[in-house]
């Protein structure tokens, strides 16, 4: 039972996004940060998107059945019941909203509310079934995370938080649509009317391209601005390059499943990487603290 509430609430995602969140708490912290707060802002942040993710597993549990990559989730196959992981996922969000409201600051508990509002209103249940743009209104719930980590320390929506929000919203449909491909007979067959699906794979790959693309300006801005430092700067455009040569490598691919595999796996490690160099490259008061000292041995 223990191991079914958990997957419930896609432990994989969390763990993911909350990288974005520290990350984006991280840029932030231009004096030496609170980690009292941060962790109030990790904890808020997890609850409220494993909220989300249950209530996506109750409203799709009857789909999940005919996908052999879901059909044996806790709801579909019929372990857990619908009406507990309905009150299970409101405990969920009620716990991380409430921690993000009292205990950070209204400002993240309103970009967490809006988070999950996205997630599990606008995607789930009003275009997941019936439009093929879901997975691109679905980004905006899947950029939050940096933002409620930024928002939590700053306590104001600036360029910072506008840049974070955009590095996530652009990663995050090619990210899907890439899985999108791999898997096409499998959502037509249960009714998901993905892009690669409705549009077919040729108009999915066009799309991720573009997204892709505005990665590697959305990268140099956050450099630009000095949030972060040459070293981010570098890395992040040579693997926003790399993934984006991947793609464009997709349109002569000759087998699309294996192609969208080998995008797919690009696509996750490239997130966590840039969040890890995000935090290492950040101009906080330890990177600043850290030239400090090389100066004065250097000088």
């Amino acid at each position: 039972m223990l191991k079914d509430l958990i997957g419930m609430t896609k432990p994989g995602i969390i763990r993911l996004n909350l990288v974005a969140a520290f990350g984006g708490y991280w840029i932030a912290a231009s004096r030496e940060p609170d980690w009292m707060l941060l962790l109030w802002t990790l904890l808020g942040s997890a609850l409220t998107m494993a909220s989300a993710c249950v209530f996506n597993n109750w409203w799709d549990r009857d789909l999940d059945l005919r996908m052999e990559r879901t059909k044996d989730r806790a709801l579909a196959a019929g372990r857990v019941k619908p009406a507990f992981a309905l009150a299970y996922a409101a405990v969920l969000g009620v716990a991380g909203l409430l921690i993000l409201f009292l205990l950070v600051n209204p400002l993240a508990g309103l970009m967490g509310l809006i988070g999950h509002f996205a997630y599990v209103v606008v995607y789930t249940i009003l275009l997941k079934r019936r439009s093929p743009w879901s997975t691109d209104v679905g980004g905006i719930a899947g950029a939050m995370p940096p933002v409620i980590g930024y928002t939590a320390k700053t306590g104001a929506i600036d360029v910072g938080a506008v840049l974070l929000f955009a590095l996530l919203f652009f990663w995050q449909p090619p990210h899907f649509w890439s899985l999108g491909i791999r898997r096409r007979e499998e959502y037509a067959a249960a009714g998901f009317p993905m892009l690669p699906v409705v549009k077919g794979a040729f108009r999915a790959k066009v799309h991720m391209a573009v997204y892709i693309a505005l990665l590697i300006p959305t990268c140099v801005l956050l450099y630009a601005y000095g949030y972060v430092g040459p070293v981010f700067l570098a890395v992040s455009v040579l693997l926003s390059a790399w993934w984006l040569i991947d793609t464009l490598a997709g349109f002569r691919a000759r087998d699309d499943a294996k192609w969208a595999r080998g995008n797919f796996l690009i696509s996750v490690n490239y997130l966590l990487v840039i969040f890890i160099v995000m935090v290492l490259d950040a101009k906080n008061f330890y990177r600043s603290r850290l030239m400090d000292w090389l100066n004065h041995w250097i000088y």
